[in-house]
């Protein structure tokens, strides 16, 4: 009895065209997105607490604070520059360690996969999740704290420099701010503590003009500052900006700092950055 057999299939048959980078870099954002939803932790930490802090001051804080604004307002557009910041700067600062310390980053950095998607999926985890929580915190403003809504294309286009510019600023200190971690635990210690500093010497918690001068000096070298006068200028009253420190609410200077700061970013980025721990070599 004979028996046949079928002829091997070539490889090359089965194979599908090898994905593009920018295929590649699209699929990284989605595991990227994928990891953060996984993770409860950050979701809730980064997604909840701007809302949970609204609440919480709305609650306690319930005045004027000039020019009809209410210091519910005042604070809104703080908490969506915080919450901006958080998902990119705190968020990155305190994961890339991680990935870092169980040889995620070594891995990758094995792969024939070109460098930079990589960090391009970080990006793209950052604006999706940054996009989606600015919407949720626009809602609840809006909904429970009368906030007004940009009226005009040219504050929505102020609204979009003002974010886009800030989020690329703080991403590329988050990757750099990441190497200072010596291990997976150490993130944490090393971002958070900045992050917090950061939003009280901003003008998040309380109105910038009532803090002292020095640490109104200190917070003008950071992006977030900026980030939170940038965003005032859009939800807040023309006038109010006569009460900003210089003022007026200086969208020019808003626009050289937080583009300075992505200059700086890169490179930080490019000086400081490691794939492996100090033990791996």
């Amino acid at each position: 009895m004979t028996t046949t057999t079928k002829p091997a299939t070539p490889v090359t048959a089965t194979r599908g065209r090898r994905p593009g980078s920018g295929a590649l870099a699209l699929r990284q954002g989605r595991l990227e997105i994928t990891q953060f939803l996984r993770s409860r932790e950050s979701v809730v930490f980064t997604m909840g607490f701007p809302i949970i802090m609204i609440l919480i001051f709305a609650s306690i804080f319930d005045g004027t604070i000039g020019g009809g604004v209410k210091f519910t307002q005042y604070f809104i557009t703080g908490m969506i520059a915080t919450g901006l910041m958080t998902v990119s700067f705190q968020n990155l600062g305190i994961w890339i360690p991680i990935e870092r310390d169980r040889g995620v980053l070594k891995r990758y950095r094995g792969t024939p996969m070109p460098k930079w998607v990589w960090f391009a999926g970080k990006v793209i985890m950052v604006v999706a999740i940054g996009i989606a929580e600015t919407v949720l915190l626009l809602a609840v403003a809006v909904a429970l704290f009368d906030l007004d809504l940009p009226g005009t294309a040219a504050k929505w286009f102020t609204f979009g420099w003002v974010a886009v510019l800030g989020v690329t600023a703080c991403t590329l200190c988050g990757i750099a701010i990441s190497s200072l971690a010596r291990t997976a635990r150490s993130g944490s210690a090393v971002v958070t503590p900045v992050a917090l500093v950061l939003q009280f010497i901003s003008g998040v918690f309380f109105v910038f003009t009532d803090l002292p001068t020095w640490m109104q000096q200190v917070a003008a070298v950071f992006p977030l500052k900026w980030m939170c006068q940038g965003l005032r200028s859009v939800f807040l009253p023309e006038s109010f900006g006569a009460q900003e420190p210089g003022g007026s609410f200086e969208l020019g200077r808003v626009a050289v700092v937080l583009a300075l700061w992505c200059v700086i970013g890169v490179v930080l980025c490019l000086t400081t950055f490691r794939w492996t721990t100090k033990r791996d070599g």
